[in-house]
């Protein structure tokens, strides 16, 4: 195991923006905010009912804009403004709140809730407002935007760069996530066979609690201030 850390990469689950008041997603009773997964998560729910799924993630939209970075994005935030080597936060979830929290390194593997996606011309844009009424796409024109996100039988983004990263990682740490949803229930895997230390930050243990060096059990905002306090006095 390395001694000398120099790249930390993150990855953060539903648990951490809990406690900011964003419902996790409970993919063992196959319902996210009382819908099926199947028709608001998939392709196939999207070409089936395009506007309840644009309803859906509208609702998204707003429940993000009024929510607020809680102490564990901040710490976040607080670890990427000061730590002077490698870090790579990526995140599972398609909210903001990193962002507002402070961080810069980071990457949304599952799309975020804020963009938009031209399906036409390929092109992605900031977008706070609804989808329902068929807006054109700022670059081509065309009325062929969905939501940024990564549905059910989609490619997680930037794959390549995120193994990439977990390969060369010292420390990979885990928080707030299930453990139970792949390729990222995978990482703590890739990052072990690459030598890192490894540490899970969760409320209750995950279903890959046995594969970490150690886990700490308890709230995302009492225990990651405490581990960036560690990491940046050691």
């Amino acid at each position: 195991m390395r001694e000398n850390i120099q790249t930390i990469v993150i990855l953060t689950g539903a648990g951490i923006s809990a406690e900011s008041g964003l419902k996790t997603f409970r993919a063992e009773d196959g319902l996210w905010e009382n819908h099926p997964v199947e028709q608001v998560a998939t392709p196939e729910g999207f070409a089936a009912d395009p506007a309840l799924v644009h309803r859906f993630y509208d609702e998204r939209r707003a429940q993000i804009r009024n929510a607020q970075p809680n102490l564990a994005h901040e710490a976040l935030g607080r670890l990427d403004r000061e730590w002077e080597g490698d870090l790579l936060i990526v995140t599972q979830n398609i909210d903001d709140l990193h962002e507002r929290g402070g961080a810069r390194r980071v990457l949304h593997m599952h799309g975020e809730a804020l963009s938009a996606w031209c399906t036409a011309c390929d092109a992605r844009h900031r977008w706070d407002e609804g989808l329902g009424d068929g807006p054109a796409c700022p670059a081509c024109g065309s009325a062929a935007l969905r939501p940024d996100i990564v549905w059910f039988g989609e490619m997680p983004y930037r794959m390549e760069r995120i193994f990439s990263a977990l390969a060369r990682a010292d420390l990979f740490v885990s928080i707030g996530t299930s453990g139970a949803v792949y390729p990222a229930a995978g990482f703590v895997q890739e990052a072990g066979r690459a030598g890192a230390r490894t540490l899970e930050l969760n409320l209750k243990r995950s279903q890959g609690s046995h594969l970490f060096d150690e886990t700490r059990l308890g709230t995302a905002s009492e225990l990651v201030p405490r581990w960036v306090d560690e990491v940046l006095r050691a």
